[in-house]
């Protein structure tokens, strides 16, 4: 699952699984607008610092004539040049994402080259500017030449760098397409995060400022520039240098914070233990790494957690915690545990009158019922024996209240058995003892068990129990460790010597 909130930054962007319709109209609209609108304006301010701010001898009447035509004609007709040829060359490289096809390597590059092309295409359209009015400058005014070309150039120059970073935000949704999948890199596509910052710095604040510094190196050749000129000259010079740059910082600013607020966002949900939370890449800088980075970390949580959940239906959650935490060594340690028997009662003749798929499905509804409440009462699943569990109350886990809660167990599975499982009949032994609770095996394969007379003795009890009407048989030193309310819930029944064993043992059932 993917940040939902403005997964790219931005509302303006779209949510991640929308259409291919709506993202290319949206890529459409964001593109020629904002492109647009951003050349558009970058050349109001280059016509208004050309006639009016830049000292320079006087024009002829030819000359503003022939800017009053030219300027809005050749606007007019680059924004329409600008618009076809830069969405043949979108389009053209993102075919693939609009069709919703698989990209290969080539495609992943020339997607993540578009914002670069965008500019070009406007720095084509710019160097078409600076030639045709530097040149009807050196034909109508010369004089104004020197001030005309280096004024439309520097303009154009931070207007590609405006263009390249709205290309480079309004594409996220297909740069995330991009990069999904990608082979993973340590390194960096293109610029990183600090080349990026320097060289939006020079375009946005740079330029503009060694445009002021042409100006007034421009005062110092004529030599007749009044003060009050300069003035102005640096005070509308600075306006620009605070729109543009401020402009230019911005979006730069933008393209760093976003993919931080997205991680640290889906951090703060992966600590809140949603593990399928994934962020979109799409940025191909160190940033882009971070997003990566973290997707992977995620990735790797969840197939851990995954794991775990798996080795502790195996072994128990008890164990698994115990194996997570590395404290596992060959070998075990004498406890007092109540262990607690349950083995089905004619299980031979029950598969042999059923489907086997049906004996599985009885079988499953069985051990639920077995496994759901020794967990509920703190014991541990030790070990599934054909149609028998063997389950153990305070190992790993120390529980001084161990006799209780095996009785309980015993007490609750006899009821819900009875209700939720008819068919079916087990009887129960519970048995109260001294084990070796550890771990067997060797140094590449171990399993936790417990070992020892109490073991054998719930095993012979289970099998005694089969043939009382309550089907659960438990000892006097449970029955003595347990509760007073717990204990006043058993009654005496008969004493026995059990198999493997030479003295005698007091049994009790349910009152």
């Amino acid at each position: 699952m993917v940040v939902a909130r403005a997964p790219f930054g931005s509302w303006l962007l779209g949510p991640e699984g929308q259409s291919l319709r709506r993202l290319r109209v949206r890529i459409q609209l964001l593109l020629t607008f904002g492109i647009s609108l951003t050349h558009a304006i970058g050349a109001g301010i280059v016509v208004v610092l050309t006639l009016f701010v830049i000292p320079q001898p006087g024009g002829s009447d030819d000359l503003y004539l022939a800017l009053a035509v030219a300027v809005p004609v050749y606007v007019g007709l680059a924004l329409l040049i600008g618009v076809v040829w830069g969405t043949r060359v979108a389009f053209r490289s993102l075919r693939w994402a609009l069709r919703g096809e698989e990209p290969t390597p080539t495609d992943r590059r020339r997607a993540m080259r578009v914002p670069l092309q965008l500019a070009a295409v406007s720095g084509v359209l710019w160097a078409g500017a600076v030639v045709l009015f530097t040149g009807l400058a050196l034909w109508l005014a010369p004089s104004r030449a020197l001030g005309t070309g280096p004024t439309v150039a520097i303009g154009g120059i931070v207007v590609c760098a405006v263009t390249y970073l709205l290309a480079e935000f309004v594409l996220r949704p297909v740069a995330a397409r991009a990069l999904t999948g990608a082979p993973g890199t340590r390194r960096p596509r293109g610029l990183g995060v600090g080349g990026r910052m320097l060289t939006f710095w020079l375009l946005g604040t740079g330029m503009p400022l060694l445009g002021l510094g042409y100006a007034a190196l421009l005062a110092l050749v004529q030599g007749d520039v009044s003060a009050d000129r300069m003035a102005v000259e640096a005070l509308a010079i600075s306006g620009v240098v605070l729109v543009f740059g401020l402009l230019v910082t911005v979006l730069n600013a933008r393209s760093v914070v976003a993919p931080l607020v997205s991680v640290r966002r889906a951090l703060g949900r992966v600590q809140d233990g949603d593990l399928e939370q994934r962020v979109p890449v799409y940025d191909a800088t160190e940033l882009g790494l971070l997003q990566a980075g973290f997707n992977h970390m995620a990735e790797g949580l969840a197939e851990r957690e995954h794991l775990r959940d798996l080795f502790g239906r195996h072994v128990g959650q008890e164990v698994a915690r115990a194996a997570a935490s590395g404290d596992v060594e060959l070998g075990g340690e004498t406890r007092c545990v109540t262990v607690l028997f349950v083995d089905l009662v004619g299980s031979t003749t029950m598969a042999a009158g059923r489907d086997p798929a049906e004996v599985v499905e009885l079988l499953n509804g069985f051990f639920e019922v077995v496994v759901d409440e020794v967990d509920r009462h703190g014991g541990l699943v030790n070990k599934f024996m054909g149609d028998a569990v063997l389950a153990v109350f305070g190992a790993p886990v120390d529980l001084p209240d161990h006799a209780t809660r095996g009785l309980r167990a015993a007490r609750a599975m006899v009821e819900r058995l009875a209700a939720e499982q008819p068919t079916l009949d087990a009887g129960i032994g519970v048995f109260t003892g001294e084990t070796v609770a550890g771990n067997v095996g060797t140094r590449s394969r171990l399993e936790y068990t417990v070992i020892g007379d109490a073991v054998n003795a719930a095993a012979r009890l289970t099998e005694l129990a089969k043939d009382v009407e309550c089907r659960v048989l438990t000892c006097a030193e449970t029955v003595g460790d347990a509760s007073a309310d717990e204990a006043s819930r058993w009654v005496r029944h008969d004493t026995v010597t059990l198999r493997g064993r030479t003295s005698e043992t007091e049994l009790f059932v349910r009152a």
